[in-house]
């Protein structure tokens, strides 16, 4: 029996996850005219058969197991799900999904972009779309997902970092999950005071005065911090920029800025300063383990 091969192109979930990359570009470059939103908003919802579909998608990406027992009874209610839906129109909306993201896209380009768990996307595509698979391929496409949900996941997740999802701002709110995979592929592990920061930042979308107040008090915080930290420093020459990197805390991370809206970059300069606290405590205490 001949390898089915994936076709990432009618894949609903990698669709899903570009239309989301897209509009996360669009949002950050100012564009408020974003024909991936309405693509988004049309072609996925609860009365589609394609936002019934990327749903199952999304829970398999998701949901998380300690036993494979679990893991396997999961699967299978999600396949016999899977199954109540209808194909002929699934079909007929994907296509038209296809053409309209080819109509307003370089579709190859459109579909480059790395996808995080991209093998998974792939195991559940080929266990939805095929009934003829080999014993073979169908049992390696089965166990990647139960290898998947049943594997910790140690990146923060957007459950860490949203509570509630307002109705009227949950697909802008959505697209930044993205910032939390490159948050995710820079650092190890998110600190406590950035995981508050992201938080406020995804939450308060309209940069109000919350998100404000909770960067001064981080700022607040970081000084304090660093100044602690830079008297141990032995380094003229980094004890010099240590010194530099405080002064201009405030200049970099908005705090100067008399505005109530918070700007992307202040966001990350903060990020990446309490990035620099947490390397140097780290290096505190090697030098307190060598001594």
């Amino acid at each position: 029996m001949r390898k089915v091969k994936h076709n990432k192109i009618r894949n609903t979930g990698l669709l899903f996850e570009c239309l989301l990359r897209q509009i996360t570009s669009d949002v950050l470059n100012k564009d408020n005219n974003s024909k991936a939103v309405s693509i988004v908003k049309d072609k996925f919802n609860e009365n589609t058969e394609l936002g019934k579909e990327l749903a199952l998608y999304n829970i398999l990406i998701t949901k998380k197991f300690k036993s494979d027992s679990k893991a396997d009874y999961f699967i299978n209610e999600v396949m016999k799900t899977r199954g109540d839906l209808n194909n002929s129109t699934l079909r007929r909306e994907k296509y038209n999904l296809i053409k309209e993201i080819q109509s307003n896209y370089d579709l190859q380009k459109f579909m480059s972009s790395k996808v995080p768990n991209y093998k998974v996307f792939a195991s559940i595509y080929k266990l939805f779309e095929y009934n003829t698979l080999s014993p073979d391929e169908k049992t390696e496409s089965f166990f990647n997902i139960v290898e998947h949900v049943t594997t910790e996941d140690k990146s923060i997740k957007l459950s860490e970092t949203v509570h509630t999802l307002p109705d009227d701002e949950d697909l802008r709110i959505l697209t930044y999950r993205t910032l939390l995979e490159k948050f995710n592929q820079k650092y190890t592990k998110l600190s406590g005071a950035q995981k508050n920061l992201l938080r406020e930042y995804i939450n308060n979308v309209s940069n109000t005065n919350s998100l404000k107040d909770t960067l001064k008090e981080i700022v607040k915080g970081l000084k304090n911090d660093l100044k602690t930290h830079s008297k141990n420093l032995k380094d003229k020459v980094v004890k010099i920029k240590m010194s530099e990197a405080i002064k201009s805390i405030d200049k970099f991370c908005g705090i100067e800025d008399k505005s109530d809206v918070v700007k992307d970059e202040y966001v990350i300069q903060t990020m990446r300063y309490l990035e620099l606290v947490k390397e140097v405590k780290k290096s505190g205490n090697k030098k307190q383990k060598v001594i």
